[in-house]
């Protein structure tokens, strides 16, 4: 008598499970049509394991041999550390002190190596360098702050100067980091001020060429600049000015004239911080936007600046990072006064 299995359908089975059954049906009698009508897997997938089972006499999925691993667990941790000393180094110089630990392997091998931890090659992210001052400097500045609003910093007026280059350097360098580590400090590539080329200041003023940017220049900028710009976006309401450390800053002619003006001073600002400047963002869209005109002198550059690309930015854009200040404070704090992301 031909023994009659009931084989119950499941929603849910895997695949190993499914092998079994249909090699259990095969050895009961049933036919590869007996066991499709059953409808526990497609057709193409019973008669295969069928195939494989009288072939191999085993439900048992051959292994694939594939190619040997050349490296172990505990070689491949040395590569990420001998990687993580060294964020810019390249794959081949990797590859280089991984054979020296005695691991010969190609540059490739280890790119798929430090891809599987995570570590991927990215363009490093240009931002100052940090000490130790700089950083206590952020978190106390930060911490004074952190209770504002996006409405109490819409009362200040912030000032900044940007270098602005007709054919600069680029000084593009490649990091190895993880998601989340664009502005890890060892992942970053530190960068210094340039005294030379066109700077701009508040409104934007054009500092002419082979002028010193110093203590008198600075009163008169803010004479011409600041002073107007108050009485137009404030009138008798109070505001607060912004401005960095730069020695010309920090004179004391320039803080007593400031305190007889009745302009108070946001701070102190900490030194190496452009990503707590929104007016930081508003050079990188000028800059880009600049750069396309491809201008070929100073007076053509000036002119880009000034009367075409300046005047472009929206003031929807000027408020909307103004108002992304209270998320800058709270990014930096959570940092521990690392670099954030703007």
């Amino acid at each position: 008598m031909l023994e009659i299995i009931v084989l119950p359908l499941l929603t849910m089975v895997t695949c190993k499970e499914t092998r079994a059954a249909i090699i259990g049906l095969h050895k009961n009698g049933f036919t590869g049509k007996d066991i499709v009508a059953t409808k526990i897997a497609p057709k193409s997938t019973i008669y295969r394991f069928i195939k494989n089972f009288k072939e191999r006499g085993s439900i048992l999925v051959k292994k694939a041999s594939g190619r040997p691993r050349k490296s172990s667990k505990r070689q491949d941790r040395l590569l990420k550390r001998i990687q993580l000393r060294d964020r810019s180094a390249t794959s081949a110089e990797l590859a280089q002190e991984w054979q020296q630990a005695g691991v010969s392997a190609s540059a490739r091998t280890v790119r798929r190596r430090l891809l599987e931890d995570g570590l991927v090659s990215r363009r490093a992210a240009k931002k100052p360098l940090l000490s130790k001052k700089n950083i206590r400097d952020r978190l106390i500045f930060c911490r004074k702050y952190s209770e504002w609003t996006a409405e109490d910093w819409g009362k200040v007026i912030f000032s900044d100067e940007a270098p602005f280059r007709l054919f600069g350097a680029s000084g593009k360098r490649l990091v190895r980091r993880r998601k989340g580590e664009r502005y890890h400090q060892s992942c970053v590539m530190p960068t210094v001020k340039h005294p030379d080329t066109i700077h701009g200041v508040g409104s934007l003023t054009i500092l002419p060429k082979n002028t010193a940017m110093n203590k008198e220049w600075y009163q008169n900028t803010l004479q011409q600049q600041l002073l107007p710009t108050i009485q137009q976006q404030f009138g008798e309401e109070q505001c607060i000015f912004q401005h960095d450390g730069a020695p010309c800053h920090k004179a004391k002619v320039i803080t007593k004239w400031l305190g007889d003006q009745n302009v108070e001073i946001l701070g102190p600002w900490p030194e190496n911080s452009p990503d707590l400047n929104p007016i930081e963002n508003l050079w990188s869209i000028l800059k880009r936007r600049v750069d396309k005109q491809k201008p070929t002198n100073s007076d053509k550059l000036q002119e880009v600046i000034m009367k075409e690309e300046w005047v472009a930015i929206s003031q929807d854009l000027a408020q909307k990072l103004i108002e992304s200040m209270p998320s800058r404070i709270a990014e930096v704090l959570k940092k521990k006064g690392q670099h954030c992301k703007y």
